[in-house]
């Protein structure tokens, strides 16, 4: 199995069940990540875990250093990334508690600091990179089948809407994205995806949940929600990284 890191969303500050080996402080050209990477164990396996929003989730999503994160994380020597990520569901099949690894995405995000190719970074030439499939299909695959293997199906494909944050979409925001075939919404799916690319690292977004889209559910607090349904979902997107690494090891 390539090397794997995982970079924690929403209520991933630590990865439950990884014990840590190694704490990597990165220095990169690109500013200061999230905060350290780990090198732990997961089962019998090492991976690396880095948490998106910082050790104390105080890192809003517009806020993130997306470029230093992955970086650090090819630094390291990842090779297969998968970005856990709790969005909103739009779809109707894409209900709270549900688990999915999209296929496609949607950037509605501005201002971010989007890729590596500038001026004044590291003497990088610029580069248009191939971006018609944005995930990695090999690693899709791989997460498909070990939410099969761990009696949690994952639903397989969908558009991921990346919006700025920190907050919440409008109803009328939400339709919008319905209209231009948005499944998912959340706010940290860009640029991680193209800059793991541009570092010619596999990526992936294994996404869980955690409301219905404004405008999608009954009424009821779309905060009070998430809290409702994050932790099943973390129960689950945990099972499945135990079972990727356990099946896909060799």
């Amino acid at each position: 199995m390539p090397r794997l890191a995982v970079i924690g969303g929403s209520g991933f500050s630590s990865l439950p069940g990884l014990l840590a080996l190694e704490t990597i402080v990165i220095r990169s050209a690109y500013g200061l990540p999230s905060g350290p990477v780990i090198r732990g164990r997961l089962g019998d396996r090492e991976l690396f875990f880095l948490a998106r929003h910082g050790e104390d989730q105080r890192i809003p999503p517009h806020d993130v250093n997306y470029r230093a994160n992955i970086d650090g994380l090819r630094q390291c020597g990842a090779e297969w990334v998968v970005g856990l990520g709790a969005v909103g569901g739009i779809g109707p099949q894409y209900g709270p508690g549900v688990l999915a690894v999209p296929d496609q995405l949607i950037d509605y995000t501005y201002g971010r600091a989007h890729t590596f190719f500038t001026a004044g970074t590291g003497g990088k030439e610029v580069n248009h990179i191939e971006f018609t499939e944005p995930y990695c299909e090999q690693l899709r695959q791989a997460l498909l089948r070990s939410g099969a293997a761990a009696e949690l199906p994952l639903i397989d494909g969908g558009t991921y809407g990346a919006t700025q944050g920190p907050r919440l979409e409008t109803a009328a925001e939400v339709r919008r994205l319905e209209r231009d075939g948005c499944d998912l919404v959340g706010m940290t799916g860009m640029p991680e995806a193209a800059l793991a690319r541009e570092a010619g690292l596999c990526y992936a977004c294994l996404a869980f949940v955690v409301n219905w889209a404004a405008g999608k559910g009954s009424g009821t607090s779309l905060l009070s929600e998430m809290r409702c349904h994050l932790d099943r979902c973390i129960q689950g997107v945990v099972s499945v990284l135990e079972t990727l690494v356990r099946t896909h090891g060799d």
